[in-house]
């Protein structure tokens, strides 16, 4: 039996999505969170082989919090399930290591198949997704030119530094937020840039834009 974790701040739909799970005898609901912090505890103690995850959090996106998760819990499969069906934010949560894209008007009839897919090691996108953003989609993981490879050689810390830096938070107060001393951050920027090959900030806030992690998700 695969346990799943259920990450969501709404408690009806959450409710909704337990019934579903348990519909079927090959899962089980394992634990749940109502906000980004208290997913992450609860995937962090349960180690669950799935947790769905809602896109718009109050404390933090899904898409972030997939990135942590995918750090913490690298054994853990991601699916997202949100009210957008824009391209960008399926983008977003591809990139930051979700395995599946779930449009909440049709989970219930998707929810089985996406859970099926992620056990086998499968993408799954939801049928409700239009022919169009489905093509831009394999489009975009075609080109060369929107590949996270390298962000993805950052480690954790230098990630978290730089999608901070992206968001125009200053050196002091990233060190006020992380703990860490204005001397620490400023060599983690230099690494970072060094890293991506960027030349300034203005550079690493296009790489970030580029990469999708600017999104304004409420």
């Amino acid at each position: 039996m695969k346990k799943i974790v259920l990450i969501d701040d709404h408690n009806t739909f959450r409710a909704g999505l337990r019934q579903l799970v348990e519909k079927h005898s090959d899962f089980i609901v394992a634990g749940e969170g109502a906000d980004a912090r208290q997913g992450e505890e609860t995937v962090r103690s349960i180690k669950p082989d799935i947790a769905v995850v809602d896109l718009s959090l109050p404390d933090k996106s899904g898409i972030q919090l997939t990135r942590i998760l995918r750090t913490a819990v690298p054994e853990t499969k991601i699916i997202i399930v949100s009210m957008h069906s824009k391209i960008d934010y399926i983008m977003g949560a591809l990139r930051a290591g979700a395995v599946g894209y779930l449009v909440k008007e049709s989970v219930s009839g998707c929810l089985h198949n996406a859970l099926e897919a992620a056990v086998q090691g499968e993408y799954y996108l939801d049928s409700a997704l239009s022919p169009e953003v489905v093509g831009r989609l394999l489009e975009a993981a075609e080109s060369s030119d929107l590949s996270d490879s390298t962000y993805g050689n950052l480690t954790a810390r230098e990630q978290e530094i730089f999608r901070l830096l992206a968001q125009g938070t200053t050196v002091a107060d990233i060190a006020d937020k992380l703990c860490i001393s204005s001397k620490t951050v400023t060599n983690h920027r230099a690494n970072i840039l060094s890293k991506l090959d960027l030349h300034s900030t203005v550079d690493l806030v296009r790489y970030a834009a580029k990469l999708g992690l600017l999104e304004d998700i409420s």
